[in-house]
């Protein structure tokens, strides 16, 4: 273990002071992010961002891609190809050209890169303080620049900053979003070659005949999914009225080019429900028959920002279930699908559906929040996780845990934070891999949760060499089944390799100093590079 008390923004005084806070505020909570840290408002200073590589870029290399949020259309996250040791940083690019610092915390989401099939590294960056933003694509060997264009999207309404996220297709096709809801689309990712072209799910030509004002009002607010087919999924916010009768929902626009789209509130069959909650990307059913998606009232004061997890037809988007979020630690009242998290929906190889939410009162369940099991028709709730907020399940074949004894075929990597200073939590903050199809008793609530397989404490302490630990900062994590382990970032700065056969951090590299930020990803290259978010900087790792 080691200590952290050089640096003054993880400091315990401070943590205690922003999670106080928690409980005072009505509207969505301003819950714990990497480090949990920074309650203050007003934007200051940061570090000097470093330019990315100026290089030729090398050459490219033939791999498996990472086609956008948690790799693939069930958000599995299960990488392709074996990592390579964490040995050094072989190049680094921001990220954000403005990030904006609350007190000293960073309160922006940043999107997953994606990674073609050659290589090629994607990234959006966002390019002014309150917005602006450019797609970047580079060598994924050296990061040389191979071509770069601006791009119109202009974030939805929010609380902390939304994630921007691309998405490519199995064939190469690089989706982003655009504004006025409508997709900027290239036909070759790795080509520097070819403008961006457009897409608009309720028509071009609806579009064309009153551009400023849907760019106005209508504003993508989630991840872009794409299935195996080319059908392209995301979610939408409407603020105003306009020519084409469109309200806050979700779109789809098939692999032939043909748009559609459904109101969250009327496909929900619930008033109540605003909108497709934003930064929850949408995920797939094994079969690609069937779409999930999360669902939520917005943000107001006094009341919970519930919603539903609703199971539609890919084709149609017709409702074929809704499953009301429920907090377990009752059993009656709404959970928080919260604006700020980036929790999405994972589905697991048998089509079981996994969700992440926050308690109804925050605290109860000490900010951990629970991770919601569904079957695939979203008709029987099982056991809960012990930890969903802000977190997307990784899938871990059984095989990759030699000490695992238990019949499930799959086993999920979570975040487990026990965050000091909410509710009982005492800052030994965990991942964890756990078991959906086995249970124990919850220490926290006293109700049945996954068991718990493996856990490793965080290695650094918030000051001194004993007490609380720092934070696991991780919204999505990379999972190597060729090395049995999983790629997850801390909040102390550094990027480590759990391994599961060992349960120890096998491997680490620093990133930075550390920072209290919004939880963050990690992804895998086609020559098996390891990318990691840290501080509005995209690191690449290798041997």
């Amino acid at each position: 273990m080691t200590s952290r008390a050089d640096r003054p923004f993880a400091s315990s005084p401070r943590r205690r002071r922003f999670l106080a806070g928690l409980g005072a505020l009505a509207v969505t909570p301003l819950v714990p992010g990497c480090g949990g840290s920074g309650s203050g408002s007003d934007a200051g200073g940061g570090p000097t961002i470093p330019a990315g590589p100026t290089v030729p870029p090398a050459a490219g290399v033939a791999g498996p891609a990472w086609w956008g949020f948690g790799r693939d259309a069930r958000h599995s996250a299960v990488s392709a190809i074996a990592t390579q040791d964490l040995n050094r940083i072989a190049w680094r690019t921001p990220l954000d050209l403005a990030p904006q610092y609350h007190g000293s915390a960073l309160l922006t989401h940043y999107g997953s890169p994606v990674i073609t099939s050659n290589n090629t590294v994607v990234l959006p960056v966002k390019t002014g303080a309150a917005g602006g933003f450019r797609i970047e694509a580079r060598s994924g060997v050296n990061g040389g620049p191979i071509w770069s264009a601006p791009i119109d999207y202009v974030l939805p309404p929010h609380n902390w900053i939304p994630s921007v996220n691309l998405a490519l297709t199995t064939g190469n096709r690089l989706y982003a979003p655009g504004a006025g809801g409508k997709l900027l689309v290239k036909a070759d990712a790795d080509s520097p070659s070819g403008a961006l072209q457009t897409m608009v799910f309720f028509g071009a030509a609806a579009y064309a005949a009153a551009p400023a004002t849907y760019d106005a009002c209508v504003f993508i607010n989630t991840p872009i999914t794409v299935d195996a087919g080319g059908n392209v999924f995301f979610g939408f916010v409407v603020t105003a009225a306009n020519p084409a009768g469109l309200e806050s929902g979700l779109a789809r626009i098939g692999g032939d080019g043909t748009g559609s789209w459904v109101s969250a509130r009327l496909v929900s069959g619930d008033s109540g429900v605003a909108k497709v909650a934003t930064n929850s990307a949408p995920a797939l059913s094994p079969d690609l028959a069937t779409l999930y998606v999360a669902v939520n009232a917005n943000p107001a004061a006094g009341t919970v920002q519930g919603g539903y997890l609703l199971a539609l037809d890919s084709v149609s988007l017709t409702l074929q279930r809704r499953m009301l979020l429920i907090d377990p630690g009752n059993g009656t009242t709404f959970a928080r699908v919260s604006d700020d998290g980036t929790a999405s929906p994972t589905v697991g190889p048998d089509g079981h559906v996994y969700f992440g939410v926050l308690e109804t009162v925050f605290g109860t369940h000490n900010g951990r929040g629970w991770l919601l099991h569904f079957d695939a028709a979203l008709a029987t709730s099982f056991a809960p996780g012990g930890f969903g907020w802000d977190d997307t399940a990784s899938i871990v074949d059984a095989s990759l845990v030699p000490s695992y004894t238990g019949s499930s075929p799959y086993l999920l990597m979570v975040k487990y934070n026990n965050y000091r200073g909410a509710g009982s939590g005492d800052g030994a903050n965990k991942v964890a891999v756990i078991d959906p199809g086995a249970t124990q008793v919850d220490p926290i609530s006293g109700r049945p949760i996954m068991r718990e397989v493996l856990t490793l404490l965080g290695p650094t302490f918030e000051s001194g060499n004993s007490g609380p630990v720092v934070e696991w900062c991780i919204n999505t994590a990379a999972v190597d089944p060729f090395t049995k382990s999983v790629l997850v970032n801390s909040e102390d700065g550094f990027l480590y390799r759990w391994d599961l056969a060992s349960n120890t951090a096998s491997q680490r590299i620093r990133l930075t100093s550390g920072i209290g930020e919004s939880y963050t990803p990690t992804a895998v290259g086609a020559d098996g590079a390891v990318y990691a978010v840290n501080n509005a900087v995209l690191f690449s790792i290798a041997r």
